[in-house]
Formats: C-alpha cells, sequence, structure tokens
C-alpha cells in the first residue's frame, strides 16, 4: 500500500518547502496546549522546531519540544528527516515569535498573538497579509510548487475560534492523548464574548474573524496564497485542524482554491474526537493527502506514542512526508532516516 493516499504521481519540477513559526499567548493557558512540558516552555517550541529541523539539534532554547508524559519528540523530527532525504529548498517564517531561533529566518515584523480571550487577538492583519503577500511574489519565479506548513502552540484552539466566527463546528483535534476539547470550547466561547462575536457572524470578514480569534500563522499563510494566485503554482496546506481553518479563510475571502490542497498525517484523520474529514468535506477542499510514517514498526518508544495519538501533527510533518514521496522517498527509508535523527537527538542531549 502506498504509504501517501492518494498517491502522488507528477513530481513537480521546483517544490519549496515554507514553515511559518508563530506564538499565541492562548497557548498560555494551562492544560490548553500538549506542544511543551509546561505552558509557559510552549513559547520555546517553534524555535526549537525550527533549530531542529535546520540542524538536527537545539541551538538556542533550554529544552527540546518534546509532548509529556512520555518525552515524545516533536514532529519536527519528520520535517527534518524529508528536508535531509530530499535536498528541496526551504524557508523558515517568522509571523510572530516571542522565542526567535538561532537560525535564518524570514521575518515579517508581526508581534505575537494575544490571548484570544482578549478583544483582539492577532494586531496587523492586514500588514501581515500583504508583507507575505509581497513574499510570495518574489518567490514566483522559483517555485512552481509550495508545501506551506506550521508551529504555533495554541493553534488549534485559535482554529476552533475562527471556525466558529466563520460558522463552521470545529471539533479541532490536539497534541495531547485526551483533547481538552471542552476547555477549548471554553475558551473559545469567552474569547466570542469579549469580542462581541456570534456564531457565523464574521463569514463576509474573514480578516476581522484572524484579528479577534486567530493568530499571526493565519494572515501569513493567507498572504503567501495570495501572492500565488493567478500563477501556475500549486500550493499544500501542510497541517491538520489549523490548515483546514486557515483553507476555510481563503475560501471566505474568494480566493480560487483549484490549486490548494491539504497534506496531514493519517493521526489527524483517525482522530475520533475531531471531526477534520466532515470538516474538510464541508469546506469542499479539493485532495486531502494522507500520510503514514509506519511508526508502528519502529523500534523506538516515543515512535510508537504517535501510533496512540499522543501527537498527531505540527511543523508541516504530513506535507513534509507528502514532498518526500513526490522524490520517490519509500516509507521505509524515510521512517529510517527519523529514527536517524531521534538518535542523535538522544547523542547530543
Amino acid at each position: 500500500m502506498a504509504w501517501i493516499e492518494p498517491e502522488v504521481t507528477k513530481k513537480p519540477k521546483k517544490p519549496m518547502f515554507l514553515c511559518i513559526l508563530s506564538s499565541t499567548k492562548t497557548a498560555h493557558i494551562p492544560k490548553l496546549s500538549a506542544a511543551g512540558k509546561t505552558a509557559e516552555l510552549t513559547d520555546y517550541t517553534p524555535a526549537g522546531d525550527a533549530e531542529l529541523m535546520e540542524t538536527g539539534n537545539i541551538i538556542s532554547v533550554p529544552v527540546l519540544p518534546m509532548t509529556p508524559p512520555y518525552d515524545t519528540p516533536t514532529p519536527a523530527i519528520m520535517t527534518r528527516s524529508a528536508l535531509k532525504l530530499t535536498d528541496a529548498p526551504y524557508h523558515f517564517i517568522n509571523s510572530g515569535l516571542i522565542v526567535t531561533p538561532d537560525v535564518p529566518c524570514i521575518d515579517l515584523k508581526a508581534k505575537p498573538g494575544e490571548d484570544i480571550r482578549e478583544p483582539i487577538a492577532v494586531r496587523d492583519v492586514q500588514g501581515i497579509y500583504e508583507r507575505a503577500k509581497f513574499l510570495a511574489k518574489r518567490l514566483r519565479n522559483q517555485v512552481d510548487h509550495v508545501i506551506i506548513g506550521e508551529s504555533i502552540p495554541g493553534g488549534t484552539t485559535t482554529a476552533m475560534g475562527v471556525l466558529t466566527a466563520l460558522g463552521y463546528n470545529g471539533n479541532v483535534s490536539s497534541s495531547a492523548d485526551e483533547n481538552p476539547l471542552e476547555l477549548k470550547k471554553q475558551v473559545v466561547e469567552e474569547g466570542m464574548k469579549a469580542s462581541g462575536l456570534t456564531f457565523g457572524c464574521l463569514k463576509d470578514d474573514p480578516m476581522k474573524a484572524v484579528a479577534c480569534m486567530g493568530d499571526p500563522m493565519m494572515p501569513a499563510v493567507m498572504g503567501l496564497v495570495a501572492g500565488f494566485q493567478g500563477t501556475e503554482t500549486s500550493v499544500i496546506l501542510a497541517g491538520g485542524t489549523q490548515m483546514a481553518a486557515v483553507y476555510a479563510l481563503i475560501k471566505h475571502m474568494g480566493f480560487n482554491t483549484e490549486k490548494l490542497a491539504i497534506a496531514t498525517t493519517r493521526y489527524v484523520v483517525e482522530d475520533k474526537s475531531a471531526n477534520f474529514i466532515e470538516l474538510t468535506r464541508n469546506l469542499g477542499v479539493p485532495v486531502i493527502y494522507v500520510a503514514d510514517p509506519g511508526f508502528g514498526k519502529s523500534s523506538l518508544k516515543g515512535l510508537h506514542r504517535y501510533e496512540t495519538g499522543t501527537i498527531k501533527e505540527g511543523a508541516g510533518a504530513g506535507g513534509a512526508m507528502y514532498l518526500a514521496g513526490l522524490f520517490g522517498i519509500t516509507q521505509d527509508q524515510f521512517r529510517t532516516e527519523v529514527e536517524n535523527v531521534c538518535k542523535l537527538l538522544k547523542a547530543g542531549h
């Protein structure tokens, strides 16, 4: 069986991987995000992910991005493996980081997101969007296929917030064994109230939905997609519910979505606590690529935790595996590389 479904047959000539790194203070709410050992340590996760994807280890951040209680390694190990195996060009984009990584980043001059229970969650949404659009226009001649991932702790909650404002039931995924859905719903409810919003009231104003209930990753991806509109470049949104929310925003902007697809992991698709498939069906997403790294066959305990749903997606992992598939990398080759990355990580720490 193919490890990426549907099977990728046509290889683009000039693919590129982009990863948006962002922070939202929504992640500081206790028990909301599992993308770090404590709520405060989630500030370091995107920077740690970028350093790991670039170098195979962390440089400036104090702790590896791990998910408690089993120290399951960040999905960035998958992205690192795919970038190594394919040697595809890539860029990290800082869109509102609290902690910046010690590796090269394109800076969109965005401020970190506030807690969505504040009246304004993202400042200068239009500015972030326009700067990302300029960036896409600058990259146009270098690419024919772009895969956009993200690393933002607390991002599934902001995704739920935006989906609610746009009028969708977004039972979002989680980076935890037990999805704290009730807590997320309560936070979203409080956020909607703080901004004076009702379910679906911003379906005609996606920018305001981001400003009130979103995070700074969203306008960055929206702007990139806008910059590639009208070209031959096709775009893959690499992620689970967060990228479904971004797809919803793009659709509500009135963009052409024919050249858009989502790539994610089978862990997101199989998450019974979320409604990813139903949501993407309602949104009319043209294609969803589902990648399976086959971690059940691995000898490493940390990777087995993925099979039990401890972590499902992040740092564009699903899209990175899709990229590996484009280059003809097999599931076994990919898993072996991930195991090598994990072993080197352990040796370095």
